[in-house]
Protein backbone atom coordinates (compact mmCIF):
# COMPACT_ATOMS: atom_id res chain seq x y z
CA UNK A 1 0.00 0.00 0.00
CA UNK A 2 2.83 2.71 0.89
CA UNK A 3 4.03 1.98 -2.69
CA UNK A 4 1.10 1.85 -3.89
CA UNK A 5 0.66 5.83 -2.70
CA UNK A 6 3.96 6.91 -2.96
CA UNK A 7 3.82 5.84 -6.83
CA UNK A 8 0.55 7.50 -7.00
CA UNK A 9 2.22 10.43 -5.47
CA UNK A 10 5.19 10.09 -7.99
CA UNK A 11 3.29 10.11 -11.18
CA UNK A 12 0.87 12.98 -9.64
CA UNK A 13 3.84 15.30 -8.92
CA UNK A 14 5.20 14.08 -12.37
CA UNK A 15 2.18 15.06 -14.62
CA UNK A 16 1.89 18.50 -12.60
CA UNK A 17 5.68 19.16 -13.07
CA UNK A 18 4.69 18.24 -16.92
CA UNK A 19 1.52 20.33 -16.99
CA UNK A 20 3.20 23.41 -15.42
CA UNK A 21 6.54 23.00 -18.13
CA UNK A 22 3.74 22.85 -20.84
CA UNK A 23 2.54 26.16 -20.35
CA UNK A 24 5.58 27.72 -21.40
CA UNK A 25 5.55 27.70 -24.49
CA UNK A 26 1.84 29.88 -24.63
CA UNK A 27 3.50 31.76 -22.29
CA UNK A 28 6.43 32.88 -24.65
CA UNK A 29 4.40 33.12 -27.95
CA UNK A 30 1.86 35.45 -26.29
CA UNK A 31 4.77 37.42 -24.37
CA UNK A 32 2.72 36.18 -21.10
CA UNK A 33 4.29 37.09 -17.27
CA UNK A 34 3.21 36.58 -13.97
CA UNK A 35 1.21 39.27 -12.71
CA UNK A 36 -0.66 39.97 -16.21
CA UNK A 37 -4.56 38.93 -16.74
CA UNK A 38 -4.91 34.97 -17.05
CA UNK A 39 -5.02 33.31 -20.13
CA UNK A 40 -8.78 34.03 -20.70
CA UNK A 41 -8.25 37.50 -21.71
CA UNK A 42 -6.48 36.51 -24.44
CA UNK A 43 -8.99 34.64 -26.36
CA UNK A 44 -11.57 36.99 -28.81
CA UNK A 45 -15.10 35.85 -27.83
CA UNK A 46 -16.18 36.43 -31.81
CA UNK A 47 -16.94 34.16 -34.96
CA UNK A 48 -13.98 35.14 -36.40
CA UNK A 49 -11.03 34.20 -33.27
CA UNK A 50 -13.25 30.77 -32.60
CA UNK A 51 -14.25 27.38 -34.41
CA UNK A 52 -16.70 27.24 -37.61
CA UNK A 53 -19.48 25.69 -35.08
CA UNK A 54 -18.99 28.47 -32.14
CA UNK A 55 -20.71 31.53 -33.28
CA UNK A 56 -22.43 30.36 -37.12
CA UNK A 57 -24.56 32.27 -38.74
CA UNK A 58 -28.32 30.80 -38.04
CA UNK A 59 -29.75 28.87 -40.52
CA UNK A 60 -32.06 30.70 -42.65
CA UNK A 61 -35.93 30.76 -41.76
CA UNK A 62 -38.71 31.07 -44.56
CA UNK A 63 -41.88 32.59 -42.94
CA UNK A 64 -43.22 29.41 -42.88
CA UNK A 65 -43.57 26.89 -39.83
CA UNK A 66 -42.42 23.13 -40.82
CA UNK A 67 -44.88 20.84 -40.59
CA UNK A 68 -43.31 17.44 -40.31
CA UNK A 69 -41.92 15.77 -36.91
CA UNK A 70 -38.46 15.20 -37.28
CA UNK A 71 -35.48 14.33 -35.68
CA UNK A 72 -32.01 15.06 -37.99
CA UNK A 73 -28.82 13.81 -37.94
CA UNK A 74 -26.19 15.23 -40.34
CA UNK A 75 -22.15 14.82 -41.05
CA UNK A 76 -20.71 18.80 -41.69
CA UNK A 77 -17.09 19.00 -42.97
CA UNK A 78 -15.68 22.40 -42.65
CA UNK A 79 -12.82 23.65 -44.47
CA UNK A 80 -10.70 26.59 -44.03
CA UNK A 81 -6.41 27.01 -44.65
CA UNK A 82 -5.38 25.96 -41.16
CA UNK A 83 -7.97 24.46 -39.55
CA UNK A 84 -9.72 21.53 -40.94
CA UNK A 85 -13.09 20.28 -39.12
CA UNK A 86 -15.59 17.84 -38.71
CA UNK A 87 -18.53 17.04 -36.81
CA UNK A 88 -21.63 14.73 -35.95
CA UNK A 89 -25.09 17.57 -34.99
CA UNK A 90 -28.54 16.81 -34.60
CA UNK A 91 -31.62 18.62 -34.43
CA UNK A 92 -35.13 17.74 -33.07
CA UNK A 93 -37.90 19.93 -33.81
CA UNK A 94 -41.50 19.20 -32.77
CA UNK A 95 -44.86 21.60 -34.30
CA UNK A 96 -47.45 21.00 -31.27
CA UNK A 97 -50.29 23.04 -33.67
CA UNK A 98 -50.02 25.08 -36.84
CA UNK A 99 -48.69 28.16 -35.02
CA UNK A 100 -46.32 27.02 -32.92
CA UNK A 101 -43.15 24.39 -32.79
CA UNK A 102 -40.08 23.75 -30.44
CA UNK A 103 -36.53 22.83 -31.36
CA UNK A 104 -33.29 21.28 -29.69
CA UNK A 105 -30.00 21.15 -31.96
CA UNK A 106 -26.12 21.68 -31.40
CA UNK A 107 -23.14 19.52 -32.51
CA UNK A 108 -22.30 16.35 -30.65
CA UNK A 109 -19.10 15.50 -31.47
CA UNK A 110 -16.35 18.13 -33.46
CA UNK A 111 -13.07 16.53 -34.32
CA UNK A 112 -10.47 19.66 -35.37
CA UNK A 113 -7.50 20.16 -36.66
CA UNK A 114 -5.61 23.57 -36.39
CA UNK A 115 -2.14 24.66 -37.75
CA UNK A 116 0.12 26.72 -35.10
CA UNK A 117 -0.52 29.94 -37.35
CA UNK A 118 -4.68 29.47 -36.80
CA UNK A 119 -3.55 27.99 -32.79
CA UNK A 120 -1.32 31.25 -31.89
CA UNK A 121 -3.82 33.90 -34.01
CA UNK A 122 -6.57 33.12 -31.63
CA UNK A 123 -4.68 32.46 -28.26
CA UNK A 124 -5.10 28.39 -28.11
CA UNK A 125 -3.32 26.68 -25.32
CA UNK A 126 -4.03 23.79 -27.53
CA UNK A 127 -0.35 22.70 -28.60
CA UNK A 128 -0.40 20.22 -31.10
CA UNK A 129 -3.47 22.28 -32.23
CA UNK A 130 -5.55 18.44 -32.51
CA UNK A 131 -8.18 17.12 -30.79
CA UNK A 132 -12.05 16.62 -29.85
CA UNK A 133 -15.05 18.98 -28.48
CA UNK A 134 -18.38 18.87 -27.60
CA UNK A 135 -20.77 22.05 -29.30
CA UNK A 136 -23.38 23.89 -27.49
CA UNK A 137 -26.45 22.82 -27.40
CA UNK A 138 -29.65 25.61 -28.64
CA UNK A 139 -33.11 25.61 -27.64
CA UNK A 140 -35.80 27.32 -30.06
CA UNK A 141 -39.56 28.55 -30.22
CA UNK A 142 -41.40 29.08 -33.58
CA UNK A 143 -44.66 31.25 -33.70
CA UNK A 144 -46.36 31.03 -37.14
CA UNK A 145 -47.71 34.96 -36.77
CA UNK A 146 -49.52 35.14 -40.32
CA UNK A 147 -50.16 32.52 -43.02
CA UNK A 148 -51.59 32.54 -46.17
CA UNK A 149 -53.29 36.19 -46.42
CA UNK A 150 -52.61 39.31 -48.39
CA UNK A 151 -49.95 40.12 -46.03
CA UNK A 152 -46.49 37.94 -46.20
CA UNK A 153 -46.35 34.90 -44.16
CA UNK A 154 -44.71 35.71 -41.30
CA UNK A 155 -42.80 33.83 -38.25
CA UNK A 156 -41.21 34.81 -35.43
CA UNK A 157 -38.13 32.59 -34.07
CA UNK A 158 -36.48 32.26 -30.59
CA UNK A 159 -33.28 30.48 -29.81
CA UNK A 160 -31.45 30.50 -27.03
CA UNK A 161 -27.54 29.16 -26.53
CA UNK A 162 -25.92 27.46 -23.65
CA UNK A 163 -22.76 27.62 -22.83
CA UNK A 164 -22.11 23.68 -23.08
CA UNK A 165 -19.51 23.65 -25.49
CA UNK A 166 -15.71 22.18 -25.19
CA UNK A 167 -12.92 22.91 -24.95
CA UNK A 168 -12.97 26.48 -23.99
CA UNK A 169 -9.17 26.71 -23.87
CA UNK A 170 -8.22 25.51 -27.50
CA UNK A 171 -10.84 28.32 -28.67
CA UNK A 172 -13.28 26.14 -30.21
CA UNK A 173 -16.43 27.44 -28.27
CA UNK A 174 -17.32 30.28 -26.59
CA UNK A 175 -17.92 29.28 -22.83
CA UNK A 176 -20.90 31.86 -22.91
CA UNK A 177 -24.55 31.82 -23.03
CA UNK A 178 -26.09 33.72 -26.17
CA UNK A 179 -29.55 34.09 -27.80
CA UNK A 180 -31.37 35.62 -31.02
CA UNK A 181 -34.46 35.79 -32.44
CA UNK A 182 -35.76 37.14 -35.70
CA UNK A 183 -39.17 37.88 -37.94
CA UNK A 184 -38.82 36.27 -40.96
CA UNK A 185 -41.21 36.65 -44.41
CA UNK A 186 -42.00 35.13 -47.48
CA UNK A 187 -44.81 34.92 -50.14
CA UNK A 188 -45.55 32.04 -52.27
CA UNK A 189 -45.39 31.98 -56.24
CA UNK A 190 -47.01 29.01 -57.90
CA UNK A 191 -46.42 27.83 -60.81
CA UNK A 192 -43.14 29.81 -61.48
CA UNK A 193 -41.07 27.11 -63.83
CA UNK A 194 -43.59 24.27 -64.72
CA UNK A 195 -44.29 22.16 -61.37
CA UNK A 196 -42.04 24.50 -59.22
CA UNK A 197 -43.13 27.11 -56.92
CA UNK A 198 -41.57 30.07 -56.01
CA UNK A 199 -40.73 31.16 -52.72
CA UNK A 200 -38.89 34.54 -51.75
CA UNK A 201 -37.91 35.19 -48.40
CA UNK A 202 -36.01 37.97 -45.80
CA UNK A 203 -35.70 38.01 -42.26
CA UNK A 204 -34.37 40.10 -40.00
CA UNK A 205 -33.28 40.08 -35.58
CA UNK A 206 -30.98 40.70 -33.18
CA UNK A 207 -28.46 38.59 -32.32
CA UNK A 208 -26.36 38.81 -28.62
CA UNK A 209 -23.96 36.85 -26.85
CA UNK A 210 -21.75 37.33 -23.81
CA UNK A 211 -17.91 37.87 -23.93
CA UNK A 212 -14.80 38.00 -21.97
CA UNK A 213 -13.87 42.07 -22.20
CA UNK A 214 -14.91 43.30 -19.02
CA UNK A 215 -15.41 46.93 -20.46
CA UNK A 216 -17.87 45.46 -23.39
CA UNK A 217 -19.27 42.48 -21.45
CA UNK A 218 -22.12 41.99 -24.49
CA UNK A 219 -21.89 41.88 -28.41
CA UNK A 220 -24.84 42.89 -29.87
CA UNK A 221 -25.66 42.35 -33.70
CA UNK A 222 -28.03 43.02 -36.13
CA UNK A 223 -29.13 39.96 -38.00
CA UNK A 224 -30.02 39.72 -41.34
CA UNK A 225 -31.20 37.33 -44.65
CA UNK A 226 -32.70 36.95 -47.78
CA UNK A 227 -33.46 34.24 -50.35
CA UNK A 228 -35.40 32.41 -52.91
CA UNK A 229 -36.90 28.86 -52.86
CA UNK A 230 -37.54 26.62 -55.44
CA UNK A 231 -39.41 23.71 -54.74
CA UNK A 232 -41.89 20.54 -55.99
CA UNK A 233 -43.38 17.69 -54.97
CA UNK A 234 -39.56 15.74 -54.79
CA UNK A 235 -37.33 18.60 -54.74
CA UNK A 236 -36.65 21.72 -52.66
CA UNK A 237 -33.79 24.24 -53.30
CA UNK A 238 -32.63 26.69 -51.69
CA UNK A 239 -30.31 29.82 -52.64
CA UNK A 240 -29.29 32.76 -49.79
CA UNK A 241 -27.39 35.13 -48.26
CA UNK A 242 -27.53 35.67 -43.96
CA UNK A 243 -25.38 36.99 -41.59
CA UNK A 244 -25.25 39.07 -38.46
CA UNK A 245 -23.13 42.44 -37.62
CA UNK A 246 -21.70 43.13 -34.43
CA UNK A 247 -20.08 46.46 -33.05
CA UNK A 248 -17.00 45.68 -31.56
CA UNK A 249 -15.55 45.47 -35.08
CA UNK A 250 -13.14 41.88 -33.96
CA UNK A 251 -14.13 39.82 -37.16
CA UNK A 252 -18.11 39.67 -35.62
CA UNK A 253 -19.85 40.33 -38.60
CA UNK A 254 -20.10 36.87 -40.50
CA UNK A 255 -21.93 36.84 -43.68
CA UNK A 256 -22.76 33.43 -45.36
CA UNK A 257 -23.48 31.95 -48.91
CA UNK A 258 -26.01 28.83 -48.64
CA UNK A 259 -26.99 26.77 -51.20
CA UNK A 260 -29.58 24.05 -49.88
CA UNK A 261 -30.81 20.99 -51.85
CA UNK A 262 -32.99 18.62 -50.40
CA UNK A 263 -34.85 15.62 -51.71
CA UNK A 264 -38.00 13.85 -50.15
CA UNK A 265 -38.28 9.47 -50.47
CA UNK A 266 -40.46 7.23 -49.27
CA UNK A 267 -40.13 7.80 -45.40
CA UNK A 268 -37.51 10.70 -44.91
CA UNK A 269 -35.98 12.81 -46.49
CA UNK A 270 -32.01 13.82 -47.66
CA UNK A 271 -30.28 17.07 -47.61
CA UNK A 272 -27.35 18.72 -48.75
CA UNK A 273 -25.57 21.81 -48.11
CA UNK A 274 -23.04 24.06 -48.86
CA UNK A 275 -22.02 27.17 -46.89
CA UNK A 276 -19.26 29.59 -48.40
CA UNK A 277 -18.24 32.32 -45.87
CA UNK A 278 -18.39 35.66 -47.46
CA UNK A 279 -17.06 38.00 -44.37
CA UNK A 280 -15.06 37.00 -41.11
CA UNK A 281 -15.85 33.56 -41.21
CA UNK A 282 -13.77 32.07 -43.39
CA UNK A 283 -15.36 28.41 -43.73
CA UNK A 284 -16.57 26.60 -46.30
CA UNK A 285 -19.32 23.60 -45.21
CA UNK A 286 -20.56 20.87 -46.66
CA UNK A 287 -23.29 19.02 -44.53
CA UNK A 288 -24.99 16.23 -45.39
CA UNK A 289 -28.52 15.70 -43.67
CA UNK A 290 -30.50 12.64 -43.51
CA UNK A 291 -33.84 13.54 -42.08
CA UNK A 292 -36.21 11.06 -39.87
CA UNK A 293 -40.15 12.16 -39.40
CA UNK A 294 -40.99 11.08 -35.80
CA UNK A 295 -44.61 10.53 -37.82
CA UNK A 296 -44.98 9.62 -41.50
CA UNK A 297 -47.40 12.14 -41.75
CA UNK A 298 -47.95 15.54 -41.65
CA UNK A 299 -49.67 18.13 -38.97
CA UNK A 300 -52.50 19.00 -42.10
Amino acid sequence: MKRLIFFTLACFSIVCAQAQEDWSWWNETHGWESGMPGWRSFLTISPGYLGPNALPVPDVANGLLEKAKSVKLSSDFHFRKGDHTQNLAGRFYFPFSDKIAIEVYGVWLEHYAMSDAIRDERAARDRDGNGLAIGDLYFGTSIQLVKDRKFPNTLVRMVGKTASGRPFDAARYSDSPGYFFDFSFSKEVPHLMGRMNGLPFASFGFYSWQTNDMNNLQNDALMYSAGFEFSNEKWTVTNSVSGYSGYKNERDQPAVYTFSAKKALRKNALQFQYICGLHDWKYQTIKIAPGHPIFHRNND
